[in-house]
């Protein structure tokens, strides 16, 4: 008998079906709207309402329990100060599931899963800062590259020794070489 059972399996075991809804939860709060297959999205509406429940209510316990769930302070950090307070008036409901299509390869049934009065900025905002950080550094190191470094006399000179040497070493072998070939031509003849 299934009393009780109304959760979807999707084919794994208990501790994979709650690190999945963990980590779509997680992506639901930090961007307000994602997609995932239709059975997920459906899946998916409980946990982050019960996200925002916590949130609303603004209690450490709450804080606590949110944090036992996502294991990420920055998404409970925005869930208990920004979400929170965005839906106080609201008793729920506090997502939408949009069908969009189907997907290319398996045919799955895809759907948009997104906050109501959500942030629009909020998508894809932590990407952009991440993409943004990424330019700065790949700049510094450039700026950093071309910049002249002054280096210690000793070093210089032991460069230019070093270099003087490989310069001369080619001229020696071409010397060894036309002696050669000029031993050669007599042996010859």
């Amino acid at each position: 008998m299934r009393h009780g059972d109304k959760q979807r399996k999707f084919n794994m075991p208990k501790s994979q079906r709650r690190a999945l809804f963990a980590n779509l939860t997680n992506a639901l709060l930090t961007h307000e709207q994602i997609e995932t297959t239709l059975p997920r999205a459906k899946e998916l509406r409980s946990f982050a309402d019960g996200m925002i429940t916590f949130a609303k209510k603004g209690d450490l316990n709450s804080r606590r329990l949110a944090l036992a769930f996502l294991r990420d302070e920055e998404v409970v950090a925005k869930l208990f100060s920004t979400l929170g307070p965005r839906y106080k008036d609201r008793n729920g409901g506090y997502t939408r599931v949009l069908k969009s299509g189907f997907r290319y390869g398996d045919c799955a049934q895809m759907a948009i899963i997104e906050l109501v009065d959500r942030d629009v900025a909020a998508k894809g905002a932590k990407d952009l800062a991440r993409v943004q950080a990424e330019k700065e550094a790949a700049a510094a190191a450039e700026a950093a590259a071309n910049a002249p470094v002054e280096e210690p006399k000793a070093k210089k000179a032991e460069k230019s020794a070093s270099k003087a040497k490989k310069e001369e070493a080619p001229k020696a072998k071409a010397e060894k070489t036309t002696q050669k070939a000029t031993k050669a031509k007599k042996a010859e003849a």
